[in-house]
């Protein structure tokens, strides 16, 4: 089979997540040096990237390079599985995320938390990955894979360790870039907790903004034209969510009531973009979880803004 991965081109593997197509993907390119991959999936994904890299005429044991966006199970949970079986393969993380990878064990515990029995069935095992087999970044390194070079960018606001990575004409945005299903859906932020900063959110969306790139990548999904208006509309649709739950809060509504009134304005305005957008957008981000992350931040900003003065503010919520 002839590779559709000539040198400089970027393709995108569907995950098919819970058997559901475009909702998590990673994307694939040559360096030049083997294959990079940004983002793994989780483990439980594992064939169908297998599958993927098939398609386009390519193995898994091409692999050489694993750039991660941030460590979410969504986005990194086979990169332990995927390092395992390439020997010669690398990973790349932010260094906020570099200590999880290499001891998953509290990260695993806290999302057992979250998903109880049904961990295996959705993101399979999280393997550690060693640290000699780490290259852990700050952002703004200039990184030279085979024959191409690669700009990592430090881009907190869904995580305090997500990287988006510059190569080319292509930006790899992960979370910070939105979830955008298809054509007609407006991107969307995830705001899952425990990290979500608005502020920190809106800076990573000028960075990125910036860029001299034509095309973004997004793990929730596809590739899609760098303009103006996708910027636009994640920042106006993030401002919206965060403002319903704050008006939420301030009206003393209880949790269940404030997460069930945020997922019904939110799924009726993705099925006004088209009719099968909620249901795929609920695989991609439930709702709840975006929920407890915009309460977790205005929770914290109270306590931010009712602490003693001589109290820093980073300490401030602790």
């Amino acid at each position: 089979m002839t590779s559709a991965l000539g040198f400089g081109q970027v393709q995108t593997i569907d995950l098919h997540f819970q058997d559901t197509p475009g909702v998590v993907a990673s994307a694939v390119f040559d360096t030049g040096d083997g294959l990079a991959l940004v983002d793994t999936g989780p483990s439980s994904t594992l064939p169908a990237l297998e599958a993927g890299l098939a398609a386009l005429g390519a193995r898994l044991e091409e692999v050489r390079h694993v750039l991660l966006t941030h460590i979410h199970l969504d986005h990194a949970g086979a990169a332990g599985t995927l390092l395992a079986r390439v020997p010669e393969a690398r990973a790349y993380v932010h260094e906020r995320g570099a200590a999880h990878l290499s001891r998953p064990e509290r990260l695993v515990a806290s999302a057992t938390q979250i998903y109880g029995d049904q961990m295996e069935r959705l993101w399979g095992e999280f393997l550690p990955v060693p640290a000699e087999r780490l290259t852990v970044l700050a952002g703004g390194e200039q990184l030279r894979l085979g024959q191409t070079d690669v700009l990592p960018l430090y881009t907190p606001g869904h995580a305090v360790h997500h990287l988006a990575y510059h190569v080319g004409e292509h930006l790899f945005v992960g979370d910070v870039g939105g979830i955008r299903l298809d054509v007609r859906q407006t991107p969307r932020a995830p705001t899952p907790p425990p990290d979500i900063d608005l502020e920190a959110w809106r800076a990573s969306i000028a960075l990125l903004r910036g860029r001299d790139a034509h095309t973004l990548h997004l793990a929730h999904f596809g590739a899609y034209a760098q303009t103006e208006a996708h910027w636009d509309a994640l920042l106006a649709n993030l401002h919206t969510d965060a403002e319903r739950i704050r008006a939420g809060l301030t009206a003393g509504q209880e949790p269940q009531a404030l997460s069930d009134a945020f997922t019904e304005a939110l799924l009726a305005e993705l099925r006004e973009e088209g009719p099968d957008l909620p249901a795929r957008y609920e695989f991609a981000c439930p709702p709840w979880m975006s929920v407890q992350g915009l309460v977790r931040y205005w929770q914290r900003q109270a306590a931010r803004a009712a602490a003693p003065a001589s109290v820093p503010a980073a300490q401030a919520g602790r």
